[in-house]
């Protein structure tokens, strides 16, 4: 992308911020070179000059509190870790010794990593849930069978039944519905796995509060394709050529992106 190329872009989301999903951070794109922003998302996972890190302390607290995370994903199952709210989170901890108490120190972390402005360290998309105690209703939301994931009802799950139907069985659900606590819990996983590089991490996955799993979309991949389908590679199967040949690649995150994320090919917007 050239450079007025860039600029024109910058400008006309910035006009209509909110119709792109883009927050009115994105103004600080224009602030910043070009070929270093695109750098940064191509290269996502590696370490850039103004990177943002948490400190050794919080480092600390950043091990205890994924730990405990994980305790509570054993606890309640996969399924139903996908929709537990922060309090409910908080109550399970306190109920189980096995997983122990959230101490207050590390509340205070996940608040303050809940309630940061997510373009201090480079992501710039909008948040969906504005609280960390906000909940997904019950009733909009249904299992789908055979993959231990929910959707929303209504578009959500019509789209992804369409795209069953059209494409059949090799096409899986590999995400759905998300709620505050299991955004938190990769978000920090893989902030974990960064070495506390926050940026890095936001250029994988979204900040707990700004993830659109929590509004509607969802993640799909080809059967038997384990991790493969959370790389770029998901963009060279059949299945992804179908999705784009039957306009169902809407992407969330498509290549060079705006929004300071990785080209996600998997991940289908809805809302």
């Amino acid at each position: 992308m050239d450079k007025r190329r860039f600029l024109k872009t910058v400008g006309g989301i910035l006009i209509s911020a909110s119709a792109g999903g883009v927050s009115t951070s994105a103004y600080a794109l224009i602030c910043r070179p070009e070929d270093s922003y695109f750098e940064k998302v191509r290269n996502f996972d590696a370490d850039h000059v103004d990177d943002v890190h948490l400190s050794s302390d919080q480092m600390v607290i950043l091990k205890s509190v994924v730990a405990r995370l994980r305790r509570v994903r054993g606890i309640v199952g996969h399924g139903n870790f996908a929709l537990l709210d922060f309090d409910k989170t908080l109550r399970v901890s306190r109920n189980y010794s096995k997983i122990g108490r959230f101490m207050k120190k590390e509340i205070d972390f996940l608040e303050d990593i809940f309630y940061r402005d997510a373009a201090r360290y480079g992501f710039y998309g909008e948040k969906v849930l504005s609280g960390l105690t906000d909940r997904v209703p019950n009733r909009n939301r249904t299992k789908v069978r055979r993959t231990g994931q929910y959707l929303f009802k209504g578009t959500p799950l019509v789209t992804y039944k369409q795209i069953r139907d059209k494409l059949g069985k090799d096409v899986v659900l590999t995400s759905g519905v998300r709620g505050i606590t299991k955004q938190m819990y990769l978000f920090l996983a893989k902030a974990q796995h960064t070495k506390g590089n926050l940026s890095s991490a936001s250029r994988s996955l979204a900040p707990p509060g700004y993830s659109f799993h929590a509004a509607g979309d969802f993640d799909v991949g080809k059967r038997g394709w384990g991790a493969r389908n959370f790389t770029s590679d998901f963009a060279k199967t059949d299945e992804f050529k179908k999705l784009v040949d039957l306009g169902y690649a809407r992407l969330r995150y498509p290549p060079d992106n705006l929004l300071g994320v990785r080209y996600e090919p998997w991940h289908i917007k809805v809302v």
